[in-house]
């Protein structure tokens, strides 16, 4: 069964069995963080965090949301995230307390991944949407500027609705790639107007094949070779590649479906959505190195290397359901949306 068929089908299973009262205390709605909340230390080494529940905690009448996907911070300290739904806004815009500032965009229901580029007021976004198998190029306040649906130029494709993107990567100078991680898997890369250029990967098991190429991501780090970091999520490992495309090396992270890789600072922040199985609720962060080692787990065991590969983690039984994607700011602190969670708003980590 197909990766996003699994999704689909747990998150009918998870509707009825939580619908939407899996929520934070109603008297808290995004304004007061009580100090109980925060009491919970995670992660390891020198990435320990407080935990805060009650952070993103809104009133559903007013600020509803369904499965949260990804989070960026844009340059006023305002961070964006995607939720999906035909019926809400699929943008929200919190503070760095977690109060909402404001929403917008009825036109993604599907809204997944979320990408940010730019300077001040010429910032944009990347919103892609697999269920109406479209990506959105936007202004913060949601004009949108422009849409792709499926790459015609792709042989791989032959109906709309192949195409089910999850993610974008933006380059320096406007160009793009669009990860098509619930379709048929391949890394698009376009021109800043949109023009196609050329494409790689496709499904497989192979070093320049995916399987659920679900994240996307510029690697800067080395700044006279920079790369593309992308998810095989279904294989739990990540892939290096060139910017035209050919495969570099694979990093192997066993027991971690991994959803998008976050650089920050020199090391890579991901969050694993799940562990064993779709229906048990045990995702968690993860933290790897400059040596691609994981070196911290938040809401999981300690990293074990002890075999020389990693052991796969386990679950603490309490901090997350779904983690979809962690957000870090300029003090280090994360926030968390989570997927299938019985519609829960995002939760914040305070850096130790």
């Amino acid at each position: 069964m197909k990766t996003y068929n699994k999704r689909r089908d747990f998150i009918m299973k998870s509707a009825l069995a939580t619908g939407a009262g899996i929520i934070a205390p109603s008297f808290t709605f995004g304004t007061t963080h009580s100090k109980n909340t925060m009491k919970e230390t995670v992660g390891h080494g020198d990435f320990t965090y407080t935990v805060d529940q009650e952070w993103g905690v809104q009133d559903p009448a007013k600020t509803p949301v369904n499965d949260c996907h990804e989070m960026v911070l844009d340059s006023k300290g305002r961070i964006l995230m995607t939720t999906t739904g035909a019926d809400n806004n699929n943008v929200i815009i919190y503070d760095r307390s977690g109060k909402v500032l404001d929403s917008w965009g009825t036109e993604f229901p599907g809204a997944h991944g979320l990408s940010i580029m730019g300077e001040g007021s010429d910032q944009f976004l990347f919103i892609t949407d697999p269920e109406t198998h479209q990506v959105h190029k936007t202004t913060l306040d949601g004009k949108i500027l422009m849409t792709l649906g499926r790459p015609k130029e792709v042989e791989g494709y032959t109906s709309d609705d192949q195409f089910k993107p999850t993610e974008t990567a933006i380059m320096p100078n406007g160009d793009f790639y669009i990860a098509d991680g619930y379709g048929e898997n391949y890394i698009m890369h376009y021109d800043a107007k949109g023009n196609y250029i050329r494409h790689f990967g496709g499904k497989g098991e192979g070093d320049g094949k995916f399987n659920c190429c679900h994240g996307i991501t510029l690697d800067t780090r080395d700044a006279n070779n920079p790369t593309l970091l992308i998810t095989s999520r279904a294989s739990q490992e990540f892939k290096r590649f060139t910017l035209d495309g050919q495969h570099l090396e694979t990093i192997s992270l066993p027991g971690c479906s991994i959803c998008r890789p976050v650089i920050h600072d020199g090391h890579i922040y991901f969050a694993v959505i799940v562990t064993k199985t779709w229906d048990s609720y045990d995702g968690m962060l993860a933290v790897l190195d400059a040596n691609n080692r994981i070196i911290s787990l938040p809401g999981g065991s300690a990293p074990d290397y002890s075999t020389g590969k990693l052991s796969e983690p386990l679950y603490d039984g309490k901090t997350f359901r779904n983690p979809h994607d962690v957000l870090v700011d300029d003090d280090g602190n994360l926030y968390v949306p989570q997927w299938a969670s019985g519609k829960t708003y995002p939760i914040k980590l305070n850096r130790v």
